[in-house]
């Protein structure tokens, strides 16, 4: 039986003055094993997010069926206000956990993010400045990435394939971007010419690197409008990560870009003297204490064929490999370097 009128009824939700939202889903089933260092890692990745996040950013941690310890550490975040959201459900898979995080918010931008991701400052400065100068952003990464050049990025190229202001540039931070394919465990990740030289896009004397990875990006928020699908069969892999956090970019007419210079750091699941460094830093560092306010973000309209056009068959022919070579050329690198790119 119900008695009297629920004094919440008709009202409308009171406005927040969130506009970026950080969604990164955990999974941590215990602490043995591959997982052995994974908790340490965990609370560095979050250590350095509440010290080099703006005060208007709502954190949304997706608990994925981790073990007790971590549960009871994520609650303590939630009731000291570190976190804003804490959704618990079982091992639902990577990108459901991620659907759920989005789901039903409305935010302008959305930062999609691994637990073993370390934030550096600036981060997010340097991802409204790509987003400022490049209209046309939809995805915008921290981590330079030379070998993603060719990763969904036909349209961005097609877009500006006479200007010159798509050009080879060179690296800004090497060392960083080495580090990244030793966090995946591979030295040799890169080759010295990608060490040396990734293209680039101007605006207005500030540049982005052509392409990104997605284990830390920013997205606008209207390409998450409309998900592809409600849930997914894979717990990890598959084509599931594609189909929610890489082709709706594109498939919404948006460009895949990089910062030039690095602002995160890939950390992998082994323990290392470097992340307890910079974790001192993050530790000591006042939570959120400044501000940002928020990009302008133009709408952007596509043509279906127009876009299927760009995507798919300028996309065969330009990067079929004797005319690539070619285009690596114009865009500046020598005929021997467009060799080992």
């Amino acid at each position: 039986m119900r008695i009297g009128f629920n004094p919440n009824k008709d009202n409308a939700i009171v406005e927040n003055n969130y506009f970026h939202q950080i969604v990164i889903p955990i999974y941590l089933p215990n602490f043995e094993g591959y997982f052995k260092d994974s908790f340490s890692i965990l609370k560095y990745s979050l250590n350095s997010l509440f010290a080099n996040s703006h005060n208007k950013t709502f954190i949304t941690i997706v608990n994925n069926g981790s073990c007790d310890e971590v549960v009871l550490f994520l609650n303590d975040l939630l009731h000291k206000k570190k976190i804003n959201e804490l959704i618990t459900v079982h091992n639902i898979g990577k990108i459901n956990a991620i659907i759920k995080g989005i789901s039903g918010h409305n935010f302008q931008l959305i930062t999609v993010a691994d637990a073993d991701v370390m934030f550096l400052k600036d981060w997010q400065k340097e991802t409204y400045h790509v987003f400022t100068h490049f209209t046309k952003a939809g995805l915008v990464g921290l981590v330079p990435n030379s070998k993603m050049v060719k990763h969904l990025t036909a349209n961005v190229i097609f877009d500006n394939y006479f200007s010159k202001k798509l050009k080879f540039t060179k690296v800004e931070n090497p060392n960083s971007m080495q580090k990244f394919g030793i966090s995946v465990g591979n030295e040799n990740y890169f080759k010295d010419i990608h060490l040396q030289k990734y293209l680039t896009l101007e605006s207005n004397n500030f540049k982005a690197v052509i392409g990104s990875g997605h284990f830390v990006a920013t997205y606008r928020g209207d390409i998450f409008r409309k998900l592809p699908f409600q849930s997914t069969a894979f717990a990890l892999g598959g084509d599931s990560e594609n189909l929610l956090l890489d082709y709706p970019v594109v498939k919404n007419g948006h460009w895949r870009l990089t910062t030039a210079n690095n602002y995160a750091f890939h950390m992998g699941n082994t323990n290392e003297k470097w992340m307890v460094d910079l974790n001192a830093v993050n530790e000591s560092t006042e939570m959120m204490k400044f501000q940002l306010e928020a990009p302008f973000l133009q709408p952007n309209s596509t043509n279906y064929f127009i876009n299927l056009f760009k995507n798919k068959l300028f996309y065969r022919i330009n990067y079929q490999k004797n005319i690539w070579k070619l285009f690596l050329q114009l865009k500046g690198l020598t005929k021997t370097e467009a060799q080992q790119y």
